[in-house]
């Protein structure tokens, strides 16, 4: 009897983690303005007052665009697709090149984004949604 219920609540964990909703390239339309930056490896993070100065933000956009803004200006762009909850993205270089890096959505709601960089020394970033004008 207690293999039994050790089985049943087991089967019912793993189905509930199985179906856990996968994220939308449209879940993340708008700019999301960083509020935290933290760094793991080596620990360092970036602060409050260096985010409101420089005003970093990420941007999703329809045909699937990705732009970094930091200090009103453009440090990255690309495309991105989701695959569940990591964010696929491809970096547009100098010279057309391309470079490949995923992003791991930790959160997502209507008006928080959290997301890690998926590099040995990752880094987490907190961002709130901008509102619409």
């Amino acid at each position: 009897m207690i293999r039994y219920c050790i089985f049943s609540l087991i089967a019912v964990l793993l189905l509930t983690a199985s179906c856990s909703k996968s994220i939308e390239a449209n879940d993340l339309y708008g700019t999301w303005n960083y509020v935290s930056v933290t760094s793991f490896n080596p620990p360092d993070s970036i602060t409050k007052q260096e985010l409101e100065l420089q005003s970093p933000a990420i941007i999703f956009s329809e045909g699937n665009v990705l732009k970094i803004e930091w200090g009103a200006k453009l440090i990255s762009h690309g495309t991105y697709k989701m695959d569940g909850k990591m964010i696929r993205y491809t970096e547009t270089l100098p010279g057309g090149t391309k470079r490949d890096f995923p992003f791991l959505i930790k959160e997502l709601n209507e008006n928080v984004l959290v997301f890690e960089t998926m590099e040995q020394s990752f880094t987490r970033v907190k961002a709130i949604k901008k509102a619409d004008k």
